[in-house]
């Protein structure tokens, strides 16, 4: 049997960085005397730790509060300037590439359309690539420390990132290696879309201080982050997650993973149009999908307010077996499509819910839009870059 690692001064001061660099990030601003009992270390090591986090530059002074006749108490914080990171969203139509301060917000950005049936890896990774490089001229020096992907399709966690994608056609693509080669001495992380907007939700956004929770994106495709006990749920091959692909109508309308009946034949913008175009005999696509959706949500005739009554119904139903699978307390709906229904149709998205849910779950939960906009997922793809940041920097 081995022995259990022993562990050094060196592992006990790594984690105590770690410890101390993670409350100021999700919980600063913080005095020293705060830090002490929130990351139970002593005061000594807690003005130790400081004291060299400061001299890096990677915690900055972020005001005073009032002591008890004393002298004020210095607030201590992340400096979200100190470094850099990259995230990329790989969708059906378009990468978007942005330049992220450590608190996600946007320095730079560049952005690529996708033509339908070009979605070849070498496609991608030039656009990625140009992408990268055209935002880190933008950098002015400060560190980059990663870039992160999310992609659609499930993506296989480790460091190869292969991606089995197959609304691109891709199978088993090793497209975080693939990135590396091209992007060196930048370290990659490829994940799923759904699960980087949903841990971006979740840090900074609409879920933010939630347990138990279902991250919704629903795009030209549909997926899904589950966060149980403040944790991303992966399932046992990385695909937990895939919502849309859930059956909500045995041989129903043809979904492009293959099968039938799919929810994102039904909620997806691309199910949502071709239900349209069978109902009207045309559709605008002028713009792309995201101009067409939105001029659909806005038209008053007749058969566009019956597609999108349908599509609210639809949404619902698939709202209701998240309530009734995993009994979040949060649903957060997400995605550039999502946000376009819950922006105008929210109220009636929540009843239909209720309709097809059990009560008791459905009593117990929130429905609400995401917080982070339709970049959330590029802002989500950093966030295992600032994972490893956090680790002890």
């Amino acid at each position: 049997m081995e022995r259990p690692k022993r562990m050094t001064t060196r592992d006990l001061k790594l984690g105590n960085r770690a410890r101390l660099l993670r409350t100021l990030y999700f919980d600063g601003p913080l005095t020293r005397r705060d830090l002490a009992p929130a990351t139970n270390l002593s005061t000594a090591t807690v003005s130790n730790v400081t004291a060299e986090l400061i001299a890096e530059g990677i915690l900055r002074e972020a005001g005073k509060v009032d002591s008890d006749g004393g002298r004020p108490h210095i607030l201590l914080d992340v400096d979200p300037g100190h470094a850099l990171v990259v995230g990329v969203d790989v969708g059906e139509t378009h990468v978007q590439v942005e330049l992220l301060d450590l608190k996600l917000a946007a320095r730079a950005a560049a952005r690529y359309a996708l033509e339908t049936g070009r979605h070849d890896p070498a496609t991608v990774i030039e656009h990625i690539a140009a992408g990268v490089k055209e935002v880190l001229a933008a950098a002015g020096g400060v560190p980059v420390l990663g870039v992160g992907v999310g992609m659609p399709g499930i993506v296989e966690y480790g460091p190869d990132g292969v991606v089995h994608a197959q609304a691109f056609g891709w199978d088993a693509v090793p497209l975080g290696r693939m990135l590396a080669d091209r992007l060196d001495p930048l370290p990659v992380h490829v994940e799923n879309g759904a699960m980087t907007m949903g841990q971006a939700e979740l840090w900074f956004g609409a879920g933010r201080g939630a347990e138990n929770a279902i991250i919704a994106l629903i795009g030209s495709g549909v997926g899904s982050c589950v966060i149980a006990e403040g944790a991303l749920y992966r399932g046992a091959g990385s695909s937990a997650g895939e919502w849309g692909h859930t059956t909500m109508r045995v041989d129903g309308p043809a979904c492009r993973c293959g099968s039938r009946g799919c929810l994102e034949a039904y909620v997806g913008a691309e199910g949502i149009l071709d239900r349209y175009l069978a109902a009207a005999g045309a559709v605008d696509l002028d713009g792309g999908e995201e101009a067409a959706l939105g001029r659909l949500l806005a038209d008053p005739s007749p058969a566009a307010v019956a597609v999108v009554d349908e599509t609210v119904r639809y949404l619902g139903a698939g709202l209701a077996d998240l309530l009734n699978l995993f009994n979040p307390e949060l649903i957060v709906i997400g995605g550039w499509a999502g946000l376009m229904l819950a922006g105008r149709r929210l109220g009636d998205i929540t009843a239909a819910t209720g309709e097809y849910a059990l009560k008791q779950p459905f009593a117990s939960a929130r429905i609400a839009p995401g917080m982070l906009g339709p970049d959330a997922v590029a802002k989500g793809a950093a966030t295992p870059v600032i994972v490893r940041f956090l680790g002890g920097a």
